[in-house]
């Protein structure tokens, strides 16, 4: 799989401390976007799923929440991070994926199925320049919704996510 980069710890990309996976390659392309880099399908370096798990087994003893997958677009990457995402998953950690895709798209596209159901916390949305609203963490733009994906599976419609703070493990519907 091509990633675009790796942060070791960050605090921005969802709640708590997390790592995240940058990938690459991008059908997006927003205007404006945070990290244009990220678009070409051919840039930054090839990295293994067993690369990948074997620095995140590592970091199994620190306190992170969990791993974020950003990019470029990580639902084109939805096999290798849907692993990425078991080992995580194994370690008690969460999965927050930014997508530039809709969640009701996603919901109905079997093929991008194994990474949705992986993700416990989706960002979706493009990011539209003329909505960008730095007011709420994790997003870019107000058309963009924090979504808890295990509770909108379950009611079989969106229900959004907003971090209890005083649980930063636990989440609420609105």
């Amino acid at each position: 799989m091509r990633i675009a980069g790796i942060a070791a710890e960050s605090f921005i990309d969802g709640p708590g401390l997390r790592y995240v996976i940058f990938t690459q390659g991008c059908p997006h392309c927003c205007k404006g976007c945070q990290n244009p880099e990220t678009w070409d399908y051919n840039g930054g370096e090839q990295m293994t799923v067993s690369e990948l798990n074997r620095v995140i087994k590592r970091l199994a003893k620190n306190n992170y929440r969990g791993i974020t997958f950003s990019g470029g677009e990580p639902f084109l990457h939805v096999e290798e991070l849907s692993q990425i995402a078991k080992t995580a998953h194994a370690m008690n950690w969460d999965i927050v994926t930014y997508t530039g895709y809709d969640y009701e798209d996603l919901i109905s596209d079997k093929d991008k199925s194994p990474l949705l159901y992986s993700t416990d916390i989706l960002i979706d949305g493009k990011y539209i320049a003329e909505l960008k609203d730095m007011s709420v963490p994790y997003i870019g733009s107000k058309n963009q919704r924090i979504i808890d994906v295990k509770k909108s599976l379950l009611a079989n419609s969106v229900v959004l996510f907003i971090q209890n703070s005083q649980n930063t493990k636990g989440n609420q519907m609105i």
